[in-house]
């Protein structure tokens, strides 16, 4: 059976109170889910978000408050990473990443900086250095602190390979561009504004039918669309956190299992792992299920490849929680809890057995 490899990342710096130290690297059991540590590559500032290549040879990571993304070899045997080279994003923290249809660019929104760059890889895996970058226009949201710029926050390509989708927290807005390869930049394609500061985060979008869903950070609320190539037409907005919770939390992570039958997200205050039905017809969510991350600030959360566990990544208490996922897609605590500094971002690389 192939190894099953994990690979977190982490905050670092006093700025965002990171008490990470580098990626760390585990080794994954596939019958329970469990993790042994197996490398911690250090001397990585705010390794916060990262994505391996289509071949599984390479990681790459962008930084927090800083403007570099960096490309790491993975040695197949052992899941350790080597460093190979790091490029400029042109701007201030780089919040994702994403590869094109093809993986020969790697696709980086820069949050503070209102931009998003594309870095071309090479054979070796290292990344080339971008061509030009792409301004991100709009009129920011009313929220006084949250929404001071534009913000782009997520970039991932759709099921279909054609369209980068970018939910900006900063203006109220979901961008949709293509990617120019001969020039090397994202154009826009289309766009669809949301709430007034509701503050749109992640993205994610259904395997098989024309649907997409959005966790609105700053209002907490879960918006289903129906998708045509790039514009995307609201139908439903429901709370991502229960009716009768009444404290502060804000929306994070987002996610769509390979049935499309079941929409997982995170809040953070709330502190749960909320688990949504999704109507095979219309494409809309019902509410099944909240549980408890049992540590603070869930700003992340991941399936295992064969998505017979859910990790919930708790930034603010250092530990990733491990859950079994049930037949009907409901989540049931296990006694998988992992201890590490700051968690941001967990991937895993391995494929489906």
């Amino acid at each position: 059976m192939e190894a099953l490899f994990a690979y977190v990342g982490c905050y670092t710096t006093p700025g965002r109170k990171g008490e990470g130290n580098g990626i760390n690297v585990y080794r994954v059991d596939r019958r329970n889910g469990t993790f042994g540590h197996v490398q911690c590559l250090e001397g990585l500032e705010n390794p916060s978000f990262l994505a391996i290549d289509p071949t599984g040879r390479y990681l790459y990571s962008v930084h927090g408050d800083r403007s570099e993304a960096t490309a790491f070899a993975i040695e197949a045997r052992s899941g350790h990473l080597r460093l190979l080279n790091r490029q400029s994003t042109g701007g201030y923290n780089p919040v994702h990443l994403a590869f094109d249809r093809a993986g020969r660019h790697l696709v980086v929104a820069n949050y503070g900086t209102d931009s998003t760059a594309v870095l071309p890889i090479a054979r070796d895996g290292t990344l080339g250095p971008y061509a030009t970058l792409a301004t991100v226009t709009g009129t920011v949201g009313p929220h006084r602190t949250e929404q001071n710029n534009i913000r782009p926050h997520h970039i991932p390509l759709d099921p279909s390979g054609r369209y980068f989708f970018l939910p900006c927290k900063g203006g109220d807005v979901v961008i949709a561009c293509r990617l120019d390869a001969r020039r090397g930049v994202l154009v826009e394609a289309g766009r669809v504004a949301t709430r007034p500061g509701s503050g749109p985060r992640h993205i994610a979008f259904h395997p098989r039918r024309p649907f997409a869903y959005l966790i609105n950070e700053l209002d907490s609320t879960l918006t289903t669309y129906r998708r045509a190539d790039a514009r995307l037409t609201p139908l439903q907005v429901v709370p991502s956190t229960p009716a009768d919770f009444t404290g502060y939390s804000t929306g994070a992570e987002i996610a769509v299992d390979r049935t499309g039958r079941t929409l997982y997200v995170s809040n953070r205050g709330h502190d749960s792992i909320g688990v949504f039905a999704i109507d095979a017809a219309k494409g809309t969510l019902t509410a099944r299920q909240w549980v408890p991350t049992k540590g603070t600030v869930p700003r992340f959360f991941a399936l295992d490849p064969a998505e017979r566990f859910l990790y919930a990544a708790n930034q603010g208490s250092h530990t990733i929680l491990g859950y079994r996922v049930g037949r009907d897609g409901k989540l049931s605590s296990t006694s998988i809890k992992v201890r590490v500094g700051s968690p941001a971002c967990i991937v895993f690389n391995g494929g489906v057995t």
